[in-house]
């Protein structure tokens, strides 16, 4: 495993990270999904054992994340551990069996508190508003409370997960005002927009977290147009027939590479997003031992050209891949 720092802070980070968004399970808000369908425990357990003796050391949850059993789980497993770092999110909020969002003061420095009990930590090492919009920011409550965590050693460091199409906004409101020490936004072979970010934010000391570098398995290759997600799979309605199709032939191009690499399609995908350097850390989903292991097995470095090849595929956008996946949230 190699490490890389995370912008101007004290943190070394593994470039493969731990994405503990599917252990939290099959969580609904009313009758939406918000996870990945059932788990078990005991298999989540170990997947996160696998990947800490595959070298993994940053670790990256949410409160929302089943409800809170995501990072119960970590803290189950990892909380007394202080090599492991761990970062996790804070204003989406399920109330009354409905999803919204709440970044006022008071909230956060309560979500803190119960997010460090669920860890069983005393600090959170990366603290992060979940996709907290250009409104809220400017308002300032919410970077009140950060600021406040901060000064109390509740946090070490905070930053913004981006919203998923359109991050520029807040990430601009940030810097401009020299604000927070990082971000987490959407890199794929499917999705680059936020490249020119990703260059300006480490430019400014900023660290880069690459969530999604498999567009939801995606890219990972083993889904085709009989693939099918439980109920309480928020991937039912966004791994579609029609995106599954449509992405796979937009995909071919750069699939050739596999051969070129002899590579999997997951080993391609995740070197593509680890060859841009500004990128600090890149965190596919894990949920099985198996996962862990593969996500940490046969990465390799990318020619410039083929880097280029995927980046055009990305930026033609043929068939429309990304419009579909976008119109399904």
């Amino acid at each position: 495993m190699q490490y890389r720092k995370f912008g101007n802070t004290g943190l070394q980070v593994s470039e493969i990270g731990f994405g503990a968004w599917a252990i939290g399970g099959g969580a609904m808000i009313g009758t939406t999904a918000i996870g990945w369908g059932e788990t078990n425990d005991e298999t989540s357990i170990k997947a996160i054992h696998t990947a800490m003796d595959r070298g993994i050391n940053f670790f990256d949850t949410a409160d929302i994340y089943g409800l809170g059993h995501s990072e119960e789980l970590l803290g189950k497993t990892i909380g007394k551990n202080k090599d492991m770092i761990i970062a996790t999110k804070v204003g989406n909020v399920s109330r009354n069996d409905q999803f919204t969002v709440d970044y006022s003061k008071e909230y956060i420095l309560e979500a803190c508190a119960n997010s460090l009990q669920r860890l069983q930590r005393e600090t959170i090492d990366y603290y992060q508003l979940h996709t907290a919009r250009l409104q809220h920011l400017v308002q300032g409550e919410c970077i009140e409370a950060m600021q406040w965590l901060q000064q109390q050693g509740k946090i070490r460091y905070w930053g913004l997960s981006l919203n998923t199409f359109d991050p520029a906004p807040e990430a601009d409101y940030l810097i401009s005002n020299h604000l927070g020490n990082g971000f987490q936004l959407v890199l794929n072979m499917l999705n680059q927009k936020a490249l020119p970010l990703i260059k300006e934010a480490s430019a400014k000391g900023y660290g880069i977290i690459a969530r999604m570098p498999l567009q939801f398995g995606l890219l990972t290759g083993k889904f085709d147009n009989a693939a099918s997600f439980e109920a309480n799979d928020h991937r039912k309605n966004r791994l579609t027939k029609e995106v599954i199709e449509t992405a796979g032939k937009a995909l071919q191009p750069a699939w050739n590479l596999c051969t070129k690499y002899n590579c999997t399609k997951l080993q391609l995908a995740l070197s593509y997003v680890l060859s841009y350097p500004e990128v600090s850390t890149i965190i596919p989903g894990i949920r099985t031992p198996a996962q862990a292991e593969q996500n940490t097995t046969g990465l390799f470095q990318l020619q410039p050209e083929d880097r280029s090849l995927i980046e055009k595929t990305g930026k033609d956008d043929p068939g429309g891949v990304m419009k579909l996946i976008q119109q399904q949230g």
